[in-house]
């Protein structure tokens, strides 16, 4: 019934048991669970997981906190990778400025780059976006006409900025913290996503949604953001779950 698009079970926090969070996914109504690496290292670790279990799917790319030492010839490995029968998408990628771990050139240099391989292997692009709204649109409106598939993960951008990226029919996906108290501005722009353009996602670990808040997130969660997603656009979980896969 439910897909969670965002999901890092190679996290170390899920070593000791993985299969029971694969059982409680399941029980909890999740077909399928897409899980995005973040560098090579966990890219090999994405494909041994979508081998062992069904229900994965997988991404391979280079997360901007990862890409401090980036140079194209990491893009021939990503694209070994991404010919993996199981890998769907080219993610987790972006720009973060939040943070300072990697310089802003690098980051740029290696988001427009993995954008190229993902559209010469015509697959869509999972976006992370956090302070980095100007540049981050300016790469993007550059492939308007490009054809290019793209989800942005746990949207936090402006809502002018959602309506441009929904008329260049992106998809766009939050996570658990719509159901947080104090979330009231992200639920007023989730109101501006039309159904047809919303994806569901759990972003675990991180982001556990009420009332499991403060404990690792996992994808039997995903439930609990669907049924936000429901009260908000005045809709049943089931036709939340079928919308959105």
């Amino acid at each position: 019934m439910f897909v969670d698009t965002h999901a890092h079970l190679f996290y170390p926090n899920f070593k000791d048991d993985l299969d029971q969070v694969m059982q409680r996914a399941e029980e909890n109504g999740v077909d399928y669970i897409l899980v995005p690496a973040t560098d090579l290292d966990t890219a090999a670790r994405v494909i041994d997981l979508t081998e062992k279990y069904e229900m994965i799917y997988g991404a391979v790319g280079i997360h901007p906190h990862e890409t401090k030492g980036w140079d194209d010839s990491l893009l021939q490995k990503i694209e070994e990778f991404a010919k993996h029968e199981k890998i769907v998408a080219i993610g987790e990628i972006g720009l973060d400025y939040y943070y300072d771990y990697s310089p802003k050139e690098n980051q740029i240099a290696a988001f427009k780059s993995q954008v190229e391989l993902a559209l010469k292997l015509d697959l869509p692009v999972i976006v992370h976006n956090r302070d980095s709204d100007q540049d981050l649109m300016e790469i993007i409106n550059s492939y308007c006409t490009s054809g290019l598939k793209a989800q942005f993960h746990c949207y936090s951008g402006t809502i002018e900025d959602l309506r441009d990226l929904i008329s260049m029919n992106y998809m766009i996906s939050f996570t658990g913290n719509i159901t947080f108290k104090n979330a009231e501005d992200l639920r007023n722009i989730l109101k501006e996503v039309n159904i047809h353009h919303l994806l569901l996602e759990t972003d675990s670990p991180f982001l556990t949604p009420v009332p499991f808040r403060g404990k690792r997130n996992e994808p039997a969660y995903i439930k609990y953001v669907a049924e936000k997603v429901a009260e908000i656009h005045n809709l049943n979980v089931e036709d939340v779950a079928k919308t959105t896969a």
